[in-house]
């Protein structure tokens, strides 16, 4: 069973496949196991957590609060800067009036909002149906909490991988990217980041029917949710060839789950639209979103640097340059340090998603905050750093992160 201590640390090995009933061990009888909530290790695992969750929090409130005061000082709501600005605002609409609603433009581009994925707006329904609060508010409690969820994740994937120091400066790290503000805002990525984080972590833990589970949900977030499940695929395909077709049923459980989520939406889309493998690929052109392997990014940044532009536009191309790099260095390091074929795998399909894709350049540096691998070698790098340069890093991070957000969401004319 997923939930037994065999399961987590003595893996079906093919000497055990092979071994003939007579020989199995008598069952031994059962023991009544506590709620996983009660469970020690989980607290144990939530203290040891506590200091990077703890700068987390501070971060992103520290983050909110100069946009509170920036937004009051301007005459603006910072609710409705973080409740209801671009992608929220269609969220809320079709929390409360479910799909249907399209913008049509002077030039005939008909933007629809089957674009956006149902498990948050179905959430966001949800909550208000329960609670007497307003759509946006409930969205802003979503986040927050699966910002929160996502940064445990973050850190255990982290710790597991590198240790308990470069997980703390993992997780502080991207509470403070520039578009970080995003975390705190009635967005997907908190949501998506939180399942594709603990996804990884039952990947790591060989909690099969979690990963695909988690995955599924990813999946019907958002558009690159994708990511995660191709990871449960890498890790099923790997584990397949390692016992030569020879793999426990979890693991064929997990890795028919994980793209349900993501295909069922874009099933259920193409449907709708009457084009079944097409259609939702089709909603996604009319709001010029495509892939097309980096071509119309390129002419973006071609026509960008011959031209005049914005700063936002600049921080895009800068801060995409980065994930490449970092994923550059994810790759190329040391076998020790090198993070297993889920993680690398979850990692290049957002980077590639990212990097390929055309349309809203300004929003790439959103599309990687699910990334959050990208970070390892940066963290690693700072925990073996002198203090000092490790706090002008965190320091310079923290002033560009608290200062992009009000420009963003009040000077900028261009999307999130």
């Amino acid at each position: 069973m997923i939930g037994s201590p065999c399961a987590r640390r003595c893996p079906l090995s093919a000497e055990t496949l092979d071994r003939p009933a007579s020989a199995a061990a008598p069952a031994a009888p059962p023991v009544r196991r506590a709620p996983w909530w009660r469970a020690p290790r989980w607290r144990a695992s939530l203290r040891r957590a506590a200091p990077a969750l703890g700068l987390f929090a501070a971060a992103r409130l520290t983050g909110i609060l100069v946009l509170a005061l920036w937004a009051r000082h301007i005459g603006r709501s910072p609710r409705a800067l973080l409740a209801k600005s671009w992608d929220s605002d269609w969220y809320t609409r079709i929390a409360a009036h479910g799909y249907g609603h399209t913008l049509t433009w002077p030039d005939g581009v008909v933007q629809s909002d089957l674009a956006f994925f149902p498990l948050y707006p179905g959430l966001v329904r949800a909550v208000t149906g329960v609670l007497p609060i307003s759509g946006g508010t409930a969205g802003l409690l979503l986040s927050w909490s699966a910002a929160g969820a996502a940064a445990w994740g973050i850190f255990l994937v982290a710790e597991r991988l590198a240790g308990r120091r470069t997980a703390v400066l993992t997780v502080l790290l991207w509470g403070l990217l520039p578009h970080s503000i995003v975390l705190s805002m009635a967005y997907t990525e908190p949501l998506m980041t939180a399942f594709a984080a603990w996804a990884l972590y039952a990947l790591l833990t060989r909690r099969w029917l979690w990963a695909g589970a988690l995955a599924a949900l990813a999946g019907l977030s958002r558009p690159n949710g994708v990511a995660i499940a191709a990871a449960v695929l890498a890790a099923a395909g790997l584990e397949l060839w390692r016992r030569r077709g020879r793999v426990a049923p979890p693991v064929w459980a997990g890795a028919v789950l994980a793209p349900v989520g993501w295909l069922s939406y874009l099933l259920w889309v193409g449907a709708r639209r009457g084009d079944l493998l097409g259609g939702y690929f089709a909603v996604q052109d009319g709001w010029t979103s495509r892939f097309d392997f980096g071509r119309g990014a390129l002419r973006f940044v071609r026509d960008m640097l011959t031209g005049t532009t914005q700063f936002g536009f600049a921080m895009a191309l800068v801060i995409t340059g980065a994930g490449v790099l970092l994923f550059a260095l994810l790759v190329s390091g040391e076998r020790a340090e090198r993070p297993p074929l889920p993680v690398l795998v979850y990692t290049g399909v957002l980077v590639l998603i990212t990097v390929g894709g055309s349309g809203f350049f300004e929003s790439k540096p959103r599309f990687l905050l699910p990334a959050f691998p990208l970070l390892l070698p940066l963290a690693r790098a700072m925990t073996r750093a002198r203090p000092g340069a490790a706090i002008v890093v965190i320091a310079g991070l923290a002033g560009l992160s608290f200062a992009y957000a009000p420009y963003a969401l009040t000077l900028a004319r261009m999307a999130l």
